[in-house]
């Protein structure tokens, strides 16, 4: 089952991150409440390094901080492990958990099966997380298709998530040996090109050497052709001449009346 999806570029987040300029306290709180409940905002870094976020990561708001930082890092099982040190969600901010779940589940796999989806969302029933996935792939975070007959989801695409700073060393990491795989596949592919114009020089040049032996085989069945006829000439040519001296000296001279003369 293939669902399109519609296009977003904007940023929804920007409006919030200026409001948080001047949000301190009970008012930070509520512009947290509100970054979670909005549609289509599905990152928070920018929001979490404001100066008046932070400083409720301590106190009585730590609840809302610890909640803001779930949404930018966390999934859904980790929510419901751990509701007393959270804020208590409402169905859209629980949707949107959800959804930022199936994108951190679509990093690790390409084919998410259903039965890890319903683990992971604590969904009772395959009808409700096929309605969930056709929402998120219309919100644009993922794309892919429902593979009902193996009760999968395919993902194409995912959006990326936040990322804590101590992932960022995991992060390079992962792309140098990424850069360095490259590198070892540009390497092979160079030899392969090397090895191949190689082998056409070789090829070249034995083709060459071919025609040019052609050639030569030619000339010298030619000169053979054209000595073969001189020396045929010249045998015929020998022959004709003794023949001729050797009837001259057989013949006998026959003297008649009336002056003729007969040649035996």
């Amino acid at each position: 089952m293939v669902v399109d999806k519609p296009s977003h570029s904007n940023n929804p987040l920007e409006q919030f991150v200026l409001l948080a300029k001047a949000a301190k306290g009970a008012a930070c709180v509520e512009l947290i409440k509100q970054v979670l409940e909005t549609s289509g905002v599905y990152v928070f870094g920018e929001l979490l390094d404001m100066p008046n976020v932070q400083e409720l990561a301590t106190g009585v708001n730590s609840a809302c901080w610890n909640t803001l930082n779930l949404f930018a890092y966390g999934t859904y099982k980790q929510y419901a492990s751990n509701k007393s040190n959270l804020l208590e969600l409402t169905a859209a901010q629980k949707k949107k958990l959800q959804h930022l779940t199936i994108v951190t589940l679509a990093t690790q796999t390409k084919c998410i099966p259903y039965s890890t989806l319903l683990n992971e969302l604590e969904i009772k029933n395959v009808r409700d997380l096929e309605d969930l996935i056709i929402e998120a792939i219309y919100a644009d975070i993922i794309h892919g298709k429902l593979d009902q007959k193996n009760s999968q989801l395919e993902v194409d695409y995912a959006i990326g998530r936040d990322i804590r700073a101590a992932d960022v060393r995991v992060i390079v990491d992962c792309l140098q040996k990424w850069c360095t795989a490259c590198e070892n596949v540009l390497v092979c592919v160079e030899s392969q090109i090397h090895r191949a114009n190689a082998e056409k020089n070789r090829s070249v040049q034995r083709k060459a050497d071919i025609e040019q032996e052609i050639v030569n085989i030619k000339k010298t069945l030619k000169t053979q052709l054209q000595e073969r006829a001189e020396g045929s000439d010249e045998v015929m040519t020998t022959d004709g001449r003794e023949a001729a001296a050797t009837g001259d000296k057989g013949k006998k001279t026959t003297k008649i009346k009336g002056g003729l003369k007969l040649l035996r």
